[in-house]
């Protein structure tokens, strides 16, 4: 066996796993004091242990007696509808399955951010981590964390063009293209989310290579920041005499920024233009007019997030079903106009 140099960080069950040959999952049960393993396994993982010089965390210890009931969440956002809605459902999943979901909110342009995070959860007494990073800088800093608890990190992989149904972007984005194909629209505009987040920048991919299957065209397309004052601000800028007939917005709170600039733009919606949003937040029924929109199940996101990291926690099977993505179509579209005739 070779073990890690004495002036690394301390080894973690990963590091005895390795060694030992054998799953993190085995390792862990081992420290909890489960009795079922073969006399050769149990040989390696205590060898392991030697030789790595392993001392248990807090964590490792509680797992073995009273173990913790908490789990870390580092999360980014909460004021946005898809992280707050994804945080609640996986809040209710692990309070059903006898844990405390402890919430840290991280601020990325703050350097040691993530360093005061793990000081605010304890890190030594939670039994696992979900880290929430739906910007690249808070990606790129969790990434850079040794954590010594399971962790679950929750962040889109960057998709390519015209890569496999996944998540909830492309097929969101594609209900909303195909329904507006459906009505007649063929020239399009998109405010789309701010870049440094991959869900937007996934949405944007999504977008493009929908109007691509269909042979319509985008006109243009303007960066918001998620919020109703930029879709109003990008609506305000978006040129009206391209022939635009249909305008995507990212999400529910852009759409709204932009019927409001577009009603004091002298554009009835959808007389004129129809406008569609993405999430379908309680409000949109209520826009006026009343938004189409994509309906997204975040809570059951955040569910099937916290059955992940149980099944790391406790070596369990847990089921494991999300919902897929799907149009609500309400009064903001319709048949684009009819062309003038001279």
């Amino acid at each position: 066996m070779t073990g890690v140099p004495p002036t690394a960080r301390p080894a973690t069950i990963y590091d005895v796993a390795r060694v030992a040959g054998v799953s993190h999952q085995t390792v862990s049960l081992y420290l909890r004091g489960h009795q079922g393993f073969r006399d050769s396994t149990r040989q390696r993982v205590e060898e392991a242990l030697a030789e790595l010089n392993y001392r248990p965390n807090l964590a490792a210890k509680s797992l073995a007696t009273s173990r913790s009931h908490r789990i870390g969440a580092l999360v980014y956002e909460l004021t946005e509808v898809g992280p707050s809605k994804t945080i609640q459902g996986a809040s209710e999943r692990a309070r059903a399955a006898g844990y405390l979901l402890d919430i840290v909110n991280l601020d990325p342009s703050d350097d040691g951010a993530v360093d005061r995070a793990l000081g605010q959860l304890g890190q030594q007494d939670v039994a696992g981590i979900l880290a929430f990073a739906p910007v690249d800088l808070i990606a790129e800093k969790i990434a850079a964390v040794p954590f010594n608890v399971p962790v679950i990190t929750e962040s889109e992989r960057e998709d390519a063009h015209d890569s496999p149904p996944d998540g909830i972007n492309r097929p969101g984005l594609e209900l909303v293209v195909e329904h507006l194909v459906g009505l007649g629209h063929r020239r399009f505009f998109h405010l789309s989310g701010p870049p440094d987040w991959v869900a937007s920048r996934n949405r944007v991919t999504a977008y493009e290579d929908a109007l691509a299957h269909h042979g319509v065209v985008s006109l243009g397309s303007i960066h918001g920041d998620w919020s109703a004052a930029s879709g109003h601000a990008a609506a305000t800028r978006m040129p009206l005499d391209v022939g635009v007939t249909a305008v995507i917005a990212a999400n529910d709170q852009m759409a709204l920024g932009a019927l409001l600039a577009l009603e004091q733009r002298g554009v009835a919606v959808p007389r004129d233009m129809s406008v569609t949003g993405f999430d379908d937040i309680p409000e949109s029924a209520f826009y006026r007019p009343p938004l189409t929109t994509v309906r997204v199940d975040y809570a059951q996101q955040g569910r099937v997030l916290v059955e992940r990291l149980l099944r790391l926690i406790d070596s369990v099977d847990a089921p494991e079903a999300t919902t897929p993505p799907r149009l609500v179509a309400r009064a903001s579209t319709a048949p684009p106009p009819l062309p003038r005739s001279r």
